[in-house]
């Protein structure tokens, strides 16, 4: 199983380095991928490597948006992001950080007796000719990117992976279950923002309703209970910290450990015993709740916060390490090269499935053709492996509902880091076609891909609106 789990990733690593690139517009100038962007401790970055980089983003990004917006016709990268630069400006300056970050841990690597072997050569030489020959002229043109580049990029990505593990080591992983402890609850609420009085009136007498239905009931269904009321009432669950924390300032407001959920209703939560309901109906300046505790001490949640609580150090550790390694580093940008890169709205990329094979998961164990997989895919794969197993970096270990998303604030630095050589399979025959402004992008993978995914849990400011129960 772990040989497949390996291959699982050498496949994304060799796939997504053999899609090939097409720009649809072509109005942009073109960039001279041997000039040199930045240095970093007196190494040169050639704009060919920020070049391919980007552009991978940027159809990642692009190809996140058609999922979830439709067609072709959305904005990202032309809008104002802080004055005077575009997202695509912000997007291209960030993407050379993580470049010169990339420069630093190959640098430190010997320090952490992290290394690229010879066969982790061969995997990464044959991934960048797959590269080469899947793109035409035309379009390696566009990304000014050579064949010893992308063999670059890759021993680049090969090294930040492999270092991941290596720093975080060290972390504490001590967490005691006062710190950690979870309480459970059910809850149904009933939003009243945006209500007229009358509106909101309703919503307290239903909500009245519900209680007084759970009373006659204590261990009914909580959820049948609410939607006997109004179908467009759902019972959810959540956690909170079952130990009140210190109270912390956050832009001059007090914050809890807790704030995902409002006080008033903590507040209540943690006065019931295992199975109880909260007497009254909590009201909020922005909904009424009806709460059951459920386990006052839940051990699986408990468990889980734990986990939440580790991720979270070895998030810190790593960005604070990384950053300081680019804090103390040489670096000098060539801001005349770097500004030739232009990342707009009128020059996209995509990132389209030729023909899909079986993914390594789908075939046995006994499959005589996986068994037989080179060597060099198994050397390609362990560069890989830190990112396969360290993805929950960006989005925690926690699967809750936005409801429980008090479990989880992780730092996605390290993950977004790695995005390009991530754990999801791509066919390694995977293309790229180019994309007209009026057509839609119906072959674009749902791969996301890139930092700007960041995808972090919006917990503690949204959940009391996002785990309301739809009106």
């Amino acid at each position: 199983m772990r040989k497949i789990v390996k291959k699982t990733a050498l496949a994304a690593l060799a796939g997504v380095m053999a899609a090939g690139m097409l720009t649809g517009c072509g109005e942009e100038e073109k960039v001279d991928g041997t000039q040199t962007v930045a240095t970093v401790n007196g190494e040169d970055i050639p704009m060919g490597i920020l070049s391919l980089m980007v552009r991978q983003s940027q159809a990642q990004a692009e190809a996140m948006y058609a999922s979830f917006m439709g067609g072709t016709s959305y904005e990202i990268w032309d809008a104002e992001a802080e004055e005077g630069k575009t997202y695509g400006e912000q997007a291209v300056e960030e993407t050379l950080e993580q470049i010169e970050l990339m420069y630093i841990l190959r640098e430190k690597a010997p320090d952490y007796k992290v290394t690229v072997t010879e066969e982790d050569e061969t995997a990464i030489a044959d991934a960048a000719a797959a590269f080469i020959k899947a793109n035409s002229e035309e379009t390696l043109e566009d990304l000014a990117v050579t064949e010893d580049q992308v063999k670059t990029y890759l021993e680049l990505q090969t090294y930040q992976e492999r270092m991941h593990d290596p720093i975080i080591a060290d972390v504490d992983t001590n967490v005691s279950d006062e710190e950690a402890q979870q309480s459970s609850f059910t809850y149904v609420s009933l939003s009243t923002a945006d209500l007229s009085d009358d509106e909101i009136k309703q919503k307290k007498e239903d909500a009245q309703k519900i209680l007084d239905a759970m009373k006659e009931d204590p261990d009914g269904d909580f959820n049948e209970t609410a939607k006997s009321v109004s179908e467009d009432y759902t019972a959810l669950e959540g956690t909170f910290d079952t130990n009140e924390s210190e109270e912390t300032e956050t832009d001059g407001e007090e914050m809890t450990s807790s704030s995902a959920y409002p006080d008033e209703v903590i507040d209540v939560l943690r006065t019931l015993d295992d199975g109880e309901l909260g007497p009254d109906v909590i009201e909020t300046d922005t909904a009424y709740y009806v709460v059951r505790l459920n386990k006052k001490v839940d051990e699986e949640a408990t468990e889980d916060k734990k986990e939440s609580i580790i991720t979270d150090r070895e998030n810190e550790l790593y960005t604070d390490t990384t950053q300081q390694w680019l804090d103390e580093a040489d670096v000098t940008v060539d801001e005349d090269v770097l500004k030739t890169l232009k990342l707009t709205d009128s020059h996209k990329f995509s990132i389209a499935t030729a023909t899909p094979t079986p993914s390594p998961e789908e075939s046995s164990d006994g499959d005589a053709a996986a068994e037989d997989t080179e060597a060099a895919d198994d050397a390609a794969a362990d560069s890989t492996e830190a990112a396969d197993e360290n993805t929950n970096a960006a989005a925690g270990e926690d699967t809750e509902t936005a409801a429980d998303a008090d479990n989880t604030s992780t730092d996605s630095t390290a993950s977004e880091d790695t995005d390009a050589a991530s754990g999801d399979t791509v066919d390694e025959d995977e293309v790229l076609v180019p994309v007209e402004e009026d057509v839609p992008a119906t072959e674009e993978t749902e791969d996301t891909g890139a930092e700007d995914a960041e995808a972090s849990t919006d917990d503690a400011a949204d959940t009391e609106e996002s785990g309301e129960t739809a009106e």
